[in-house]
Order: structure tokens, then C-alpha cells, then sequence
């Protein structure tokens, strides 16, 4: 059986959606509240594999922290990217949903039906 997990924001439109999306396909997935509970780099390491997608794929870069980590620069290593996104989560995009080996951002929210 698959197992779904969402990193989620529920002050976010989109994340809503995307969470009753999934719940009205039969998916009742872990929900990560990402802001309280942030994931840590090696974990964020793992979300980007899933994701299968460059790491900057994952950023939310209209968020101030993104120049105030010097994000901005062309160039910035993964790591230092890990690092921001570690110590400041608003930097990961949402929703994120997961299944087993593979992940899809809910951007729109239809994305995660490829996971159902």
C-alpha cells in the first residue's frame, strides 16, 4: 500500500486544495506541517531526489529570505541552499506531496494526481 505524505501550510490556497484533492481521491496522507516542524538538510536532500527535479525547483523565491541568504546569486552550491532552506523553511515551495519513492509539487494542485 502507498504511503503519501504532504508538507503542508495550511495558511496556503494551494495547499488546501491540494490536501482535499488527494482526500477526495481516497488519500488520507501524513500531513507536515513544514513551518512547525521543518525538515532538516539530509531530509530535504531526500525530497529533492523524489522530487527529481534541481534543487531551486523547491524555492520559493519571492520570499525575503531568499535574497537575505544570498539565494539570489547565480552559482549558490546545493548545500548552501539546504542549509537556507533548513534554517528557514518559508523557503520551501508548497505543497510537496510524496508517495513511496516519488514526490510532485501541487503547483497547480492537479500535479498530485500523477501520484494517485
Amino acid at each position: 500500500m502507498a504511503t503519501y505524505t504532504i508538507y503542508h501550510n495550511p495558511r496556503c490556497s494551494k495547499s488546501r486544495q491540494t490536501l482535499a484533492l488527494l482526500e477526495e481521491h481516497g488519500v488520507s496522507p501524513h500531513v507536515v506541517e513544514y513551518l512547525k516542524t521543518p525538515l532538516n538538510q539530509s531530509e530535504l536532500m531526500l525530497l529533492q531526489q523524489k522530487l527529481d527535479l534541481p534543487i531551486t525547483a523547491m524555492l520559493r523565491t519571492k520570499e525575503k529570505e531568499f535574497s537575505e541568504a544570498g539565494l539570489d546569486k547565480p552559482g549558490v552550491a546545493d548545500d548552501i541552499i539546504l542549509k537556507a532552506v533548513a534554517e528557514h523553511p518559508i523557503l520551501l515551495e508548497r505543497p510537496i506531496v510524496t508517495c513511496d519513492d516519488k514526490a510532485v509539487i501541487g503547483r497547480p494542485p492537479e500535479n498530485v494526481l500523477a501520484l494517485v
